[in-house]
């Protein structure tokens, strides 16, 4: 008897964790969501707790796993405040170590282990950032992503290749998910350039995002990844496609000061907004990744008009 393959999934229980289920469980995978609480909105697979430090019965799972892929982490949608910049760190060092332990105790190690990072890793550019050439930047982001990056390797675990995520914004859709707020803007006329709108956008549409994670399993490669579009794109461009695909001609510009403003009364960072990110997936490229979206004026086009015929709703 010929059982399917087990993908251990993380802190899967939001908008990403559930694209990820959906994809794989249509692969005909056994996905296995290990996470604090089971997903607000149902999900494929089956569900184990874990409180993402010690070690439990969620471990048995990573033991024969074909992968692992873990996307825990709180947002860092939030205000840097030394409280949320704590919960930032240690929830994704803590659940890093947590694997790695549970992947070096495995009689049978997964042969994979693929694990969040961030394409904020690299300092503000408007020129290309790849994995070889790219430059890391300074700040509290940067920080928490060279600790993320140190974390997965920590452990020796010869029998398990080792990938890091460097990811960029994942649009898609999910009434939890980043389209699920800007839509909304764009609607109302406020999808204007914002300060200026020089900086790069670095992005990928979910589609992409989980056919690369499926890629990678398949893949030999390992270290960092960039997990993004090939088409990074200025503000004013990546705003002015999105006004397009909603038919809204009208998009009122933002200075930073106002952008700086509305950040502290959203409890948000104006350098989510502000930074310009410019990463280019060559690693992927290099090792034949081809993308169904390289582009984000298709891209975005396609998910609106998914918007109109179906909304946010749950999936």
């Amino acid at each position: 008897m010929t059982f399917p393959q087990r993908l251990v999934l993380a802190g899967g229980s939001g908008f990403l964790g559930r694209a990820v289920a959906r994809h794989f469980s249509a692969l005909g995978w056994d996905v296995v969501t290990v996470s604090r609480s089971p997903a607000a909105l149902p999900m494929p697979g089956r569900w184990v707790r874990w409180d993402g430090l010690r070690q439990g019965e969620w471990s048995r799972e990573v033991d024969g796993a074909a992968a692992v892929l873990n996307l825990a982490g709180r947002t860092v949608n939030c205000r840097y405040t030394a409280q949320n910049m704590l919960d930032i760190y240690t929830s994704r060092l803590d659940t890093t170590r947590a694997l790695g332990t549970a992947i070096q105790t495995a009689q049978t190690p997964p042969p994979v282990w693929l694990n969040s990072s961030t394409g904020t890793l690299y300092r503000d550019a408007q020129t290309p950032q790849t994995e070889a050439a790219g430059e890391i930047g300074h700040g509290f982001s940067v920080d928490v992503g060279r600790r993320w990056e140190a974390a997965l390797m920590e452990e020796d675990l010869p029998h398990t290749r080792r990938v890091a995520l460097r990811t960029a914004m994942v649009y898609g859709l999910g009434a939890d998910g980043v389209m699920a707020t800007t839509d909304s803007l764009m609607r109302l006329g406020l999808g204007g350039p914002m300060a200026g709108g020089g900086q790069y956008v670095s992005w990928i549409h979910e589609r992409d995002f989980c056919r690369v994670i499926e890629f990678l399993i398949g893949a030999g490669l390992e270290g960092p990844v960039n997990v993004c579009a090939p088409e990074p794109l200025p503000n004013r461009d990546f705003l002015r496609a999105y006004r397009h695909a909603w038919a809204m001609p009208l998009g009122l510009p933002s200075t930073a000061g106002l952008i700086r403003l509305g950040a502290a009364v959203m409890n948000s960072e104006a350098e989510l907004l502000l930074k310009s990110r410019s990463t280019v997936p060559e690693r992927l490229l290099r090792a034949g990744f081809e993308f169904e979206f390289p582009a984000w004026p298709e891209a975005i086009t396609t998910l609106v008009k998914e918007v109109r015929e179906v909304g946010h709703a749950p999936r």
